[in-house]
């Protein structure tokens, strides 16, 4: 009872602390309020001074930000979230309003999401059910495709195409359900996928428990079988799905940028470039208890799959030690890259040629040019330099930071929750307050979001494995907890979360280049992935190759990142070789002493 109220108070007091760091915004920005409001209101009106000051006196701003905050906080008890500095409309109607927008738009996405997730586990549900996996592993290039597919691409392709050009579905807007049915797809595509290729990586370890081979012995029906698996394997998929959940509600600013959608994200993004405080502070509150919410659904639904085995330390372990896959896909998506990237070198990515601009593929320009005459060879070879170096080192500091909290789930639980549950663009601007801008920026604001899903899994992993029937036996033969995370449970839960990481490189390239779209990322003339897609997104009917090529490199490396990932196992352990009992010397009589 202590340790779950101790959890309480530690997600409450990081909370409170959110929702002060985002009250202090303009000033740890250093930039003035009211000027921010009245471009905000009219961009066009000149900063009178006396326009300023009548701005602050109306908002209080000369009252501080420590007793604006409490004024806040005051009224929020009532139920009361203030007045838009903006608008001058209730907070609170319209934080509620664009909150249910994003609800039905989320539920939608996970809909899609599952769906896709199903696709991508049937061939191994199919062979488990069968008894026929044999070790073999889906190759998932088409679900390394869609992973790595930028959702803002993604929803600019389908609004264009889909919406505007055939006219199946409405494009822009927000009026029913048909209007729902473009954002839902650009936001599930790439998280089904990811989803399904989690599941799909403990599906295996579950049909190699003993319970199903008993199963299957007694000619139980593959169905049932089947179906037994995927409950096994949903425990531990649970919180990345309840992350995933607030990240769709949240993170969706782009997709509702481009199709016009009123959702909070959207809200809070115009909220924190407007340094709307109280829709800023109200919205990101609705996120956070959110997160919290779906945290709390997430461990009762793991509570009521698997509570009584959990509670008694009688699971089998899905992590047993298995041999790597072989293959060689890994090889000739890592040469294709490096080819691409080997070609372009040489080339020079900042040579502009108006005369050539929007020339389509040829022989000089194998991927075309861009609104500049610019080779977009060069700039996305270039570019995949500095994109894939610092994917790499977001990624391995995400996997190390991950890993560490994710071993103490009390800690890090009511952390990951909160952080997941930010917009990009906030934690962008928070990052951008305290450690100032710059070309790391980007960095910082990727770095400090990637380490919640590792360490979420970990904690489901680690969860789980603590229950296992081998680690209940090791304590009883005297191990201590050193011996247990150093010999069982990192060599159990390390390979699946090191293969997540893997996974997750391409969403880490995607991140950035969000932020880059948003106009927070890398700034012109930089050939960075991101600001590739965004310079060249308004030319995708016309010049359509200047969008695929960027996108197509970072699909390769979302196919290099699957297929590299199924090479990460936990290894066979080798049997100690058994120690000869020492020979013992005859023993000798002292005639023989005598004698020898």
């Amino acid at each position: 009872m202590r340790q779950h109220a101790a959890t309480l108070l530690w997600r409450a007091g990081i909370a409170i602390a959110l929702v002060c760091a985002v009250g202090l915004l303009p000033w740890l920005t250093r930039t003035d309020p009211a000027l921010t409001v009245l471009r905000a209101r009219s961009a066009e009106r000149d900063p009178d001074p006396r326009v300023l000051a009548d701005i602050r006196a109306r908002l209080g701003l000369d009252d501080g930000p420590f007793r604006l905050l409490g004024q806040w906080l005051a009224g929020l008890g009532r139920g009361d979230a203030g007045q838009s500095w903006i608008s001058g409309g209730d907070v609170t109607p319209a934080v509620l309003q664009a909150l249910g927008v994003s609800l039905l738009l989320m539920a939608a996405a996970l809909a899609v999401a599952a769906g896709t997730a199903a696709l991508i586990c049937a061939r191994t549900l199919r062979l488990g059910a069968h008894r026929r996996l044999d070790g073999r592993r889906a190759g998932g290039g088409g679900s390394a495709v869609l992973a790595a597919l930028p959702e803002f691409l993604t929803a600019s392709v389908l609004a264009t195409v889909v919406g505007v050009q055939l006219g199946w579905l409405p494009a822009l807007g927000w009026y029913g359900p048909r209007w729902t049915i473009l954002p839902a797809l650009a936001l599930g595509l790439p998280a089904g996928a990811v989803l399904g290729r989690l599941l799909d990586d403990l599906l295996p370890g579950a049909f190699a428990e003993p319970w199903a081979l008993a199963a299957a012995a007694r000619g139980l029906p593959g169905r049932s079988v089947a179906r037994q698996a995927l409950r096994r394997c949903l425990p531990g998929l649970l919180p990345n799905t309840g992350l995933f959940a607030v990240g769709l509600t949240g993170g969706a600013v782009a997709v509702e940028q481009i199709f016009d959608i009123p959702g909070l994200g959207r809200t809070t993004l115009q909220a924190a470039l407007a340094q709307d405080l109280p829709v800023l502070q109200a919205g990101t509150l609705a996120l956070v208890l959110l997160a919290a919410a779906f945290a709390g659904l997430a461990a009762l639904a793991t509570r009521l799959l698997v509570g009584t085995a959990l509670r008694d330390g009688a699971l089998p372990s899905p992590h047993g030690p298995t041999p790597p896959a072989r293959g060689i896909q890994p090889f000739a998506y890592g040469g294709l890259l490096a080819l691409v990237i080997a070609l372009g070198l040489p080339r020079d990515p900042l040579a502009l040629d108006t005369r050539r601009r929007l020339q389509a593929p040829s022989p000089a320009h194998p991927f075309g040019t861009d609104a500049l005459g610019r080779d977009v060879l060069a700039r996305v070879a270039h570019g995949a330099v500095e994109t894939l170096l610092l994917a790499l080192a977001i990624g391995a500091a995400a996997l190390l930071i991950g890993v560490t909290l994710g071993l103490s789930p009390r800690l890090s639980g009511p952390l990951v929750d909160t952080v997941t549950a930010l917009p990009p663009v906030l934690v962008a601007l928070l990052v951008t307050a305290v450690a100032g801008s710059g070309p790391a920026t980007p960095a910082l604001a990727v770095g400090a979001v990637a380490w919640a899903p590792l360490a979420a899994h970990t904690s489901a992993l680690l969860r789980q494995e603590r229950a296992t029937l081998h680690i209940t036996a090791t304590l009883a033969q005297g191990a201590g907890p050193w011996h247990l995370l150093r010999r069982e449970l990192l060599p159990a839960v390390l390979p699946p979360v090191t293969r997540h990481a893997l996974l997750r490189l391409p969403g880490i390239a995607l991140a950035l280049a969000s932020l880059a779209f948003l106009g927070l990322g890398a700034q012109p003339p930089a050939p960075e992935w991101g600001l590739l897609l965004a310079e060249n997104q308004p030319y995708a009917e016309r010049a359509p190759w200047a969008v695929l090529a960027p996108a197509a490199a970072l699909a390769l490396l979302g196919a290099l990142a699957v297929t590299a990932a199924g090479g990460v196992r936990r290894p066979r352990r080798r049997p100690r070789p058994a120690v000869p009992e020492p020979r013992q010397r005859p023993r000798t009589t002292p005639h023989e002493v005598g004698t020898r």
